[in-house]
């Protein structure tokens, strides 16, 4: 799991259990429905942080380019490709 994620998990309570061994770490997720909502609420306030620091806007960018720097400002951000 990527370690913001994991992170934000921790901050709102969710993570439920962890799993190692030699060769992976696995992390469970899981809690109430508020805990969950939690989780998820704090995911999305942290791309919004990162779209609304973005030193990559541009105040001229068309419509469609603009929202593909912003998505892959977000993937990059979380590591996920």
């Amino acid at each position: 799991m990527n370690e913001r994620i994991l992170e934000i998990a921790k901050q709102a309570n969710v993570l439920a259990d962890f799993v190692d061994d030699i060769t992976v770490g696995r992390y469970s997720i899981g809690g109430s429905y508020e805990q969950m909502e939690q989780f998820a609420e704090l995911i999305v306030k942290e791309c919004v942080n990162v779209v609304d620091g973005g030193s990559f806007l541009h105040d001229q960018a068309p419509t469609a380019i603009f929202a593909k720097e912003c998505s892959a400002a977000i993937k990059r951000h979380f590591d996920i490709k």
